[in-house]
């Protein structure tokens, strides 16, 4: 079966994103000149899976710049075309993350990217993360869209490490113990 993996960013706080889905701070925060890492995670990547919310925060940003398959998990974006642009690039689904996973393995998918506050829980709940990337933005943002809450159980994490930047950003890898 197909893994899931997390790499994403979020506030001192825990927030992905503003109320409103604005992701103006982080872009803010955006150090070109540091590695993140970020390449060297998307390299070991076959799969981008998202939800709705982090798809069209994307397509928000300009120009698309994934070069990986992207599944966009939505019961809403599942009933429309994808935009001639992105065809070849995206794909929209109603599926289940179960069924995702399912499909994405029989595609001969290894690895996933598992992207989006909603989707990163649903995931979790269902026991389909790995491991994650989490890097902290030296920002309180007070109130947002939280990474995480209201799960139905604990999810129990062995660290695996946490290094610092320059610029304030500090990110720490964690395994999901199974």
């Amino acid at each position: 079966m197909v893994t899931g993996h997390v790499f994403i960013a979020t506030s001192l706080d825990g927030f992905i994103a503003r109320e409103n889905g604005d992701i103006d701070w982080l872009l803010k925060h955006d150090q070109a000149d540091e590695d993140h890492g970020y390449d060297a995670f998307i390299n070991e990547i076959d799969v981008i899976v998202m939800g709705r919310g982090t798809y069209e925060a994307v397509r928000s940003m300009g120009a698309w710049f994934y070069n990986r398959p992207v599944l966009v998990l939505s019961r809403r974006l599942a009933q429309q075309d994808v935009p001639q642009e992105l065809s070849g690039k995206v794909r929209f689904s109603d599926k289940s993350p179960e069924e995702a996973m399912v499909m994405l393995t029989s595609e001969g998918a290894r690895r996933a990217y598992v992207d989006g506050g909603q989707v990163i829980q649903s995931f979790l709940e269902r026991d389909m993360i790995s491991d994650m990337v989490i890097t902290r933005v030296p920002i309180l943002l007070g109130k947002g869209r939280p990474l995480f809450g209201g799960g139905p159980r604990d999810v129990a994490l062995a660290h695996k490490g946490t290094r610092s930047f320059p610029s304030g950003l500090v990110q720490s890898h964690y395994e999901v113990v199974r």
